[in-house]
């Protein structure tokens, strides 16, 4: 059994093309089962990295990961010859950043956005469904995680305020 996918539409990327590494999230996209989770799992040394910046720094940082997201997705995608293909996660990476935007300092809190970003991504309640299966291309494929990071945020900070 193979951790790493033999999907044969993956042989039309490249990991030492820049655009396909960040699509693939750095390589975790790959992974032959829950690539979306990996590709999440693969954005926490990031969040770590762009935390250490001011909410402002990050903010900027979580705006530009989402509109070069765009690009790099439609890329891939194209590239493959597959509209959202599960191995492109550039897109959890961005919907994770956003879920953990001013997150409450602590692991504990890193991963409830973590299973909630997760909750939100796979379940697709409305509109993230219809965001889903409805707008096409990079922008397409970024919406659905986006709004999902946005809901995860929302709740995040939520249970936050709740359990003040």
């Amino acid at each position: 059994m193979s951790f790493i996918s033999q999907d044969p539409n993956l042989k039309k990327l490249s990991l030492s093309n820049p655009v396909h590494f960040l699509a693939l999230g750095f390589g975790s996209g790959l992974a032959a089962k829950a690539p979306g989770t990996f590709g999440t799992v693969a954005a926490l040394p990031v969040f770590w990295l762009v935390s250490q910046l001011s909410l402002t720094g990050y903010l900027i940082f979580t705006l530009i990961a989402c509109v070069i997201g765009i690009y790099i997705c439609d890329k891939a995608s194209k590239d493959m010859g597959v509209h959202d293909h599960g191995a492109i996660v550039w897109d959890e990476v961005a919907g994770l950043l956003i879920t953990l935007i001013a997150v409450p300092a602590g692991l504990l809190w890193v991963l409830l956005g973590v299973v909630l970003f997760r909750f939100f991504d796979i379940v697709k309640p409305w509109p993230i469904r219809w965001l889903d299966t409805k707008v096409s291309g990079g922008f397409g494929i970024m919406i659905d995680d986006v709004v999902a990071g946005i809901f995860s945020f929302i709740c995040l900070q939520a249970v936050y305020y709740l359990t003040l």
